[in-house]
């Protein structure tokens, strides 16, 4: 690859730095009165953005920035001549995802993945076999990419502290993240076509986007990207991919970049710090991975690595795989 790329939120380059060339996009216009207002075209618009690996963060109904930023990337890698057309996103929304919300009924097959006395210490958490969610509602949350606040609001009256099997929410209408289809263990191998394609990380955007060897995007998600000290500037490759991994603790890496003499050794699941899926580059110790903390994706920073809300990440085996390229901005 020696052409330069260029979507609204990155400046892509595969090979080659020309300065200036994010002066062709004007940035978003929030007075634009196409932008949607009421809560409900919203949720539609975000949910159908992250059916199309657009991801526009958590769906909450709420215009924020990264659904700004998925919007964007959507009408750029789809042929949109204006990449801020609210309309043309809107009106495909609408014939894609009719109906806004969805029920969510709590069966007993979701009980193994919810531990209430879950600790919060990686000591204590190193004795346990499995990272589960603090509570159902956590669950709910994370399963309809959405946080714990607006799965409130959309059930008032309702005491979600006790929620039990047979229970019903409702939810955004997303494809869910269904921690209970999670392979344990899973690894996975070179494939021709998914071994050929890019992740651009870009660190101050605070996106990930993927590319074909033709150089189209294909996805684009939100991130948080590591410690500026810590950032693996660079150009470097996939190099493993697993599901489910167990993550080592060491409080002195984490803050300072250099291993420590004591670690904890934290069980899988999808509370580990690292998610439920680690995809490893070349750049030793770093990986693109998942999150237990997915509200926070965009914020907060990790060591070195870059996360991903866990639904998301899972999303990566669909679209690399080990051999591919990763750049680091």
């Amino acid at each position: 690859m020696g052409v330069v790329r260029f979507f609204p939120f990155c400046t892509v380059v595969f090979g080659l730095w020309v300065s200036g060339l994010a002066a062709q996009d004007t940035g978003p216009r929030k007075d634009d009165p196409a932008i949607p207002k009421d809560q409900d075209t919203i949720v539609r618009l975000q949910a159908f953005l992250d059916r199309k690996l657009f991801g526009p963060g958590k769906v909450d109904g709420a215009i924020g920035e990264f659904t700004y930023k998925a919007v964007v990337n959507y009408n750029y890698a789809t042929g949109g001549e204006d990449h801020y057309d609210w309309e043309r996103v809107i009106r495909a929304a609408e014939e894609a995802v009719p109906v806004v919300y969805a029920a969510f009924k709590i069966t007993e097959d979701l009980m193994p993945h919810v531990n209430a006395e879950l600790p919060t210490k990686p000591e204590e958490q190193e004795t346990h076999k499995y990272m589960a969610y603090r509570s159902l509602l956590e669950l709910a949350a994370e399963r309809y990419h959405t946080d714990e606040t607006f799965i409130e609001k959309l059930n008032p009256g309702k005491n979600l502290n006790i929620l039990k099997v047979g229970d019903v929410l409702k939810v955004p209408n997303v494809l869910p993240f269904r921690i209970e289809q999670v392979a344990k263990y899973k690894g996975y191998k070179e494939e021709a076509g998914l071994s050929g394609h890019t992740i651009v990380v870009d660190t101050t955007e605070r996106m990930a986007a993927v590319y074909n060897k033709e150089e189209a995007m294909l996805a684009a998600f939100p991130i948080t990207p590591g410690k500026p000290q810590f950032i693996p500037i660079g150009d470097w490759k996939i190099v493993s991919m697993m599901t489910t991994p167990n993550f080592r603790y060491d409080k002195k890496f984490l803050e300072e970049g250099t291993r420590g003499d004591q670690a904890y050794q934290i069980p899988p699941g999808p509370n580990s710090p690292v998610g439920i899926i680690w995809c490893g580059i070349s750049k030793s110790g770093i990986g693109l991975h998942g999150t237990a903390s997915p509200r926070t994706i965009g914020r907060s920073q990790s060591a070195g690595c870059v996360r991903l809300a866990n639904w998301d990440a899972i999303r990566l085996p669909e679209l690399v795989r080990p051999g591919a390229r990763v750049i680091v901005r």
